[in-house]
């Protein structure tokens, strides 16, 4: 098939999940076409079937805010005309879905071009429960040719929250198990913690400090944060007035996850709210347990006392504890460790997901 992908190129879940989709797509031997302002973060340009477009924004003095959902539906009548795109996939509904319409009544005439919408989380958490988006987050959801999301909590929220009517397909996220993967070798001495996200206030990358706080009280720990955002400055503040500037090193944004993660003994999810929880997925991948809130979609993934820890929110004690539990007993951390393998192999490769939305494409564009 022929598709094209909208999403944000930024390091949040959406803008990952959607590339890394693109990806596995390209190498099952379909043609996918990237239509956004900037390169998405994890694409290698150079893999075989991949093509970017990127689309420009003239930015007149008369527009006090520069059109990109306008900029962007052109660009993706273009590449759809041009190229014969069969569909349009679009992540995150705001813009995305809007200008995926415009784009399909603008070739209406020569051509059926149906798109899909994969709603990630705070699209309709967040920025969909805005009075000024509601109504138009609704109508663009619902003039979906087809609309997924990545949980279960996910498609609930959406039907609760929006009233949708239409089937919403829950497709899950996946991982490639083959790149990531435990390492071979694991330093038994040096003992990491790890944290990623794009350091927004729902990710309570403050809690990540104050648990490394608690651990330390008993245990040697260093804490690695992978990322950038709002909170990344409040963050280094915190860990300087606790004393652990020297024990928590701010990697800033990280191409390449999967080199990091496998060195990490324990992976640190204490979200507010996660609509799934991919960082957790790539860490049990890597045979990472991880110590996650019980929040959101995250219960779909990692099974308490399993394959890692779900603790309540904002209880940073019950978390470092669980932490200190696997950084002090070896057989519960190989336990745990090939627990998180195991389900990241049973449940969420993508070699088990990505024919899940190949046969998906081919429904919605078969009606």
């Amino acid at each position: 098939m022929k598709v094209g992908i909208t999403c944000y190129p930024t390091y949040g879940g959406s803008g990952i999940v959607a590339t890394e989709l693109g990806l596995e797509l390209a190498n099952r031997g379909h043609d996918v076409h990237f239509i956004t302002y900037a390169n998405p973060i994890r694409l290698d340009p150079d893999t075989p079937r991949i093509h970017y477009h990127e689309v420009e924004v003239s930015n007149y003095p008369l527009f006090q805010y520069p059109p990109y959902s306008l900029a962007l539906a052109s660009r993706m009548a273009e590449v759809a005309e041009r190229y014969h795109l069969d569909l349009l996939h679009v992540h995150y509904a705001i813009p995305h879905s809007i200008s995926a319409l415009l784009a399909q009544q603008m070739v209406a005439a020569k051509r059926r071009l149906p798109f899909v919408t994969t709603l990630h989380g705070t699209d309709v958490t967040l920025v969909g429960m805005d009075r000024s988006y509601f109504p138009i987050t609704k109508f663009s959801i619902e003039k979906s040719d087809g609309v997924t999301t990545i949980s279960e909590y996910m498609r609930k929220q959406t039907v609760d929250v929006f009233g949708i009517a239409k089937p919403i397909h829950v497709i899950h996220n996946f991982v490639n198990c083959s790149l990531y993967r435990p390492a071979e070798v694991r330093n038994r001495e040096d003992k990491i913690l790890l944290h990623i996200s794009n350091f927004r206030p729902v990710k309570r990358v403050l809690d990540c400090i104050r648990i490394l706080a608690k651990v330390r009280q008993t245990t040697p720990a260093t804490l690695w944060m992978v990322g950038d955002g709002p909170d990344r400055g409040p963050a280094e503040v915190l860990a300087r007035d606790l004393g652990l500037e020297d024990y928590v090193n701010f990697m800033g944004k990280q191409d390449h996850v999967e080199r990091l993660i496998p060195k990490a003994h324990v992976l640190l999810l204490p979200t507010e709210l996660e609509a799934f929880g991919l960082a957790a997925l790539e860490g049990m991948a890597c045979g990472v347990p991880p110590v996650a809130t019980n929040a959101g979609g995250v219960p779909e993934l990692v099974t308490h006392g399993v394959d890692g820890f779900l603790e309540a929110v904002g209880d940073t004690s019950a978390q470092a504890n669980r932490v200190i539990e696997l950084l002090t007993d070896e057989v519960l951390h190989a336990k745990m460790s090939a627990a998180a393998r195991a389900t990241a192999l049973r449940r969420f490769c993508s070699s088990l997901i990505i024919p899940k939305y190949e046969e998906y494409y081919e429904e919605v564009c078969s009606e």
